[in-house]
């Protein structure tokens, strides 16, 4: 009998640690919008990298994360919902970009401040947008010499 109830105590804190472990995990991945925080919103050509969650950052801090990310059907861009901090207001001529942590690490939207003394207000957009550029396709280039295909003699 003393058996069973060491085993059903130890499988108790074992499910214990998993459940911290879990609700740890989620609210360090940023899936949950931060308290005190606003959206803003930002199309762009290519998300490519982005998934929800991803960090958002200002000079190197993460400030926000991606919460919402759809296709426009209209334009064929990636829109994108940023949830910034309350704190942090971002000049009206501020720019968003795709940006990669080194050429293997992962990629994260940068926020790049204007110097317009108007800011951006809660929902409105960043109409500045670089998208993600891709590797291969710079590789691509670099192997080619730069030549385009349609540009080169047969």
């Amino acid at each position: 009998m003393s058996d069973q109830r060491a085993e059903i105590l130890t499988g108790a804190a074992v499910l214990a640690v998993a459940l911290g472990f879990a609700a740890f995990a989620g609210l360090g991945s940023g899936l949950t919008g931060p308290s005190g925080s606003y959206d803003l919103h930002a199309s762009f050509r290519s998300l490519e990298g982005i998934t929800i969650g991803t960090d958002v950052r200002l000079a190197g801090v993460k400030v926000g994360s991606v919460t919402a990310m759809e296709l426009d059907p209209q334009t064929f861009f990636a829109d994108a919902t940023l949830s910034l901090r309350d704190d942090l207001l971002l000049p009206e001529d501020s720019a968003a970009l795709v940006s990669s942590e080194g050429l293997l690490g992962g990629a994260f939207v940068e926020l790049v401040p204007g110097g317009s003394p108007v800011n951006i207000e809660a929902g409105g957009e960043i109409e500045d947008t670089q998208g993600a550029v891709s590797i291969f396709t710079l590789l691509m280039r670099f192997a080619g010499g730069g030549e385009d295909s349609a540009d080169a003699a047969p």
